[in-house]
């Protein structure tokens, strides 16, 4: 797998959140699944069950898709779930049949996570040839782009130039005109979401991706969803539970959200979680004859690490192409790095390129973060990701001020990374949209087993989420990884793959506080 391709299917959510609804439940058609219960049609999720009816009947039109071996298919959804009868979307999905042996248990839908991340590359670059051969052959491996994501009505705010400037301005304001310039940044996205996306941005919130699941699940014929979600794909799962309960089936949330945390306290989770995963780089690189930053201690790594993006915000480092290195892009390009141990040596050798005076090697690892491709042009994962967390819940901050007040408890949590990920929190503060989530717990009495996966040094999603939300389902069970990298499931441990393989094949969930290395 290159490295394009990993950073894709990691999650690269800075903010993540949602809404919890529930109403009544009606079942209509009839499928099989494992461990199916109750039918097909609209769930406890759908305000007016009746009105949806039709969208749970619709008949997929599957084709062969440009990558072999894949199929598929558009489903129709409302636009907004208020008015069912009103405008409808487009929403992309694909499939790869089981291919057997053994008795086909129905469809596990996939999801990578961001918000933004597209859940049909992943299945096709990944999940649909890389999952566990037995799990592939008794499942039709399925997926659907959420709204507003790649394929899916997404959400287009910035031209390629335009983005390009974006990812470049400084984050790190040391004056008023620097943090002037950051702010103008972040209003001139919001304001050019609006202009290109002003249909989608106000219904691309988590439940509305949630309750789409539920159609695509209907239109399947499966009475229950199996599903395995990563990172922000925890969160929509969980919200599908919270929503769907009797329509839950077997559902592995592998990197888990917390809920019930409001913006500002993810956040500033989230930039623990960033220092936690460099200590954990740092540790290592000292014991390495290659480590760019030294070999005395961790201290000493992450000292020079501060030093060489100071050097960088007085001087960014030239690439060899018309953009340069600044200490934006060398920040994400080490966070990139973040997500998979195996990509250490490679940050090794970019940062040591990059401190003697080339960094495109680094610059590279940023691209791939903000999945921007060699012409320049961008996919719509950061977006879609800032339609989504802007949706799912009220801002981190009101303004400026706030975050400045808020920056020695950034900087005591990642004395590396502290003070751009507070900046970086301001970007929903100028958003066009109002949130209409609001942080809570999500129980989903009701529901069977549902195993969350939690790894112990993971930087996007804290470990103390899992156990956080696993505590929080009715019927929740934590499984821990202790280990580094972002999720654990196909990363290589044997303990954790053979866990959720056993219970996605037979429906048995990991003993209590099960732990893997």
């Amino acid at each position: 797998m290159d490295t394009r391709r990993l950073f894709r299917i990691a999650a690269t959510a800075f903010v993540a959140a949602g809404l919890l609804t529930s109403g009544c439940s009606s079942g209509m058609a009839s499928g099989s699944s494992a461990g199916a219960e109750s039918g097909s049609g609209p769930g406890s999720g759908s305000a007016d069950p009746a009105a949806l009816k039709s969208f749970y009947e619709q008949k997929l039109k599957w084709r062969d898709c440009e990558v072999a071996g894949f199929q598929c298919a558009t489903v129709k959804a409302p636009l907004d779930y208020a008015k069912p009868g009103g405008t409808k979307i487009d929403l992309a999905v694909a499939r790869k049949k089981a291919t057997g042996p053994g008795k086909r248990l129905g469809s596990l839908l996939v999801n990578p996570g961001g918000p933004g991340g597209s859940a049909i590359d992943y299945l096709q670059g990944y999940a649909g040839i890389g999952y566990p051969a037995p799990v592939r052959a008794r499942y039709d491996m399925v997926a659907m782009d959420p709204r507003g994501v790649a394929r899916s009505e997404p959400v287009e705010c910035l031209s390629g130039k335009e983005m390009d400037a974006y990812t470049e301005v400084d984050q790190t304001p040391d004056d008023q005109a620097e943090t002037t310039a950051l702010t103008t940044a972040f209003k001139e996205f919001a304001q050019g979401c609006e202009k290109r996306s002003a249909k989608i941005l106000p219904h691309v919130s988590t439940v509305d991706a949630a309750r789409d699941m539920d159609i695509f699940r209907g239109t399947l014929g499966d009475k229950k969803l199996a599903y395995v979600g990563a990172s922000y794909g925890t969160f929509l799962g969980a919200t599908y539970a919270g929503l769907f309960p009797e329509r839950t089936g077997r559902l592995v949330l592998d990197g888990a959200m917390d809920p019930s945390l409001p913006a500002r306290e993810l956040n500033r989770d989230q930039t623990a979680g960033f220092e936690t995963a460099f200590r954990s780089f740092a540790a290592d690189c000292v014991k390495q004859t290659d480590c760019p930053l030294g070999s005395k201690s961790v201290a000493d790594v992450s000292s020079r690490m501060n030093a060489f993006f100071t050097t960088l915000d007085a001087k960014p480092v030239p690439t060899g192409e018309s953009r340069e290195l600044s200490e934006s892009l060398a920040t994400i390009g080490v966070i990139a790095a973040m997500y998979d141990e195996s990509a250490w040596p490679q940050l090794r050798q970019a940062l040591a390129a990059a401190m003697g005076g080339d960094g495109a090697a680094l610059l590279t690892l940023a691209d791939s973060y903000y999945e921007r491709e060699s012409d320049g042009t961008y996919a719509n994962l950061m977006y879609a990701n800032s339609a989504v967390n802007c949706l799912d819940l009220p801002p981190a901050f009101t303004g400026p001020d706030e975050v400045t007040k808020a920056l020695p408890s950034f900087e005591k949590a990642s004395p590396v990374f502290g003070r751009g990920l507070a900046w970086a929190s301001l970007n929903c503060t100028y958003w066009p949209t109002k949130a209409t989530g609001t942080p809570h717990r999500i129980e989903a009495k009701g529901a069977p087993p549902i195993v969350v996966v939690g790894t112990t040094r993971d930087p996007a999603t804290p470990y103390k989420w899992a156990r956080s939300l696993a505590a929080q389902l009715s019927s929740g069970t934590l499984l821990t990884y202790e280990g580094d990298g972002h999720t654990a499931y196909g990363r290589g441990s044997g303990c954790v793959d053979t866990a959720i393989n056993t219970y996605l094949l037979d429906g048995t969930p990991p003993p209590k506080a099960k732990k893997c290395t």
